[in-house]
């Protein structure tokens, strides 16, 4: 079975491909290629065996690529549910680390109800963050900002 959206970098841009090769590149049907054609996908001529040259195959799909997608604003998070950017429910999310330098972005999206992820570097989560409030983890926070600091703690 075949991918929805073809990686344009296995296209070797000097080469000429048939359109089995290509549907034999990514594992697709033959009938997808001809519709591609049909969609603008440039060929060499008209005449058989249909040619397709390997730099206009690989911008042919990596235009297809972009054009589906939907970059996030800040304060938005990507909703797989309603296959679009929202804001958080709320405007809250929370923080959950993956390693010391990034983590997840958990929120609720207010059409669905669905839990909604984005991955953020904690240097630049203030630009991503936008106008939503971010529950980070207890262990996160400073030891002077913690609500209960430890008993071992010298600081009154």
């Amino acid at each position: 079975m075949g991918k929805r959206h073809p990686n344009h970098r296995r296209v070797k841009t000097h080469r000429s491909y048939t359109a089995e090769e290509v549907s034999t590149l990514f594992g697709i049907h033959k009938n997808t290629v001809h519709n591609w054609i049909k969609n603008g996908l440039p060929t060499i001529d008209d005449k058989r065996p249909i040619l397709i040259p390997g730099s206009d195959l690989a911008e042919f799909l990596q235009l297809r690529r972009n054009k589906s997608k939907q970059p996030c604003k800040p304060g938005e998070l990507y909703c797989l549910r309603c296959r679009a950017p929202r804001s958080a429910a709320g405007n809250m999310a929370d923080y959950s680390p993956a390693n010391e330098k990034t983590g997840n972005l958990i929120a609720i999206c207010p059409a669905c109800g669905t839990i909604m992820n984005r991955r953020v570097s904690l240097a630049k989560i203030e630009e991503i963050c936008g106008n939503i409030d971010i529950t980070f983890p207890e262990d996160l926070k400073h030891i002077v900002e913690r609500i209960r600091p430890s008993l071992s703690c010298d600081l009154r």
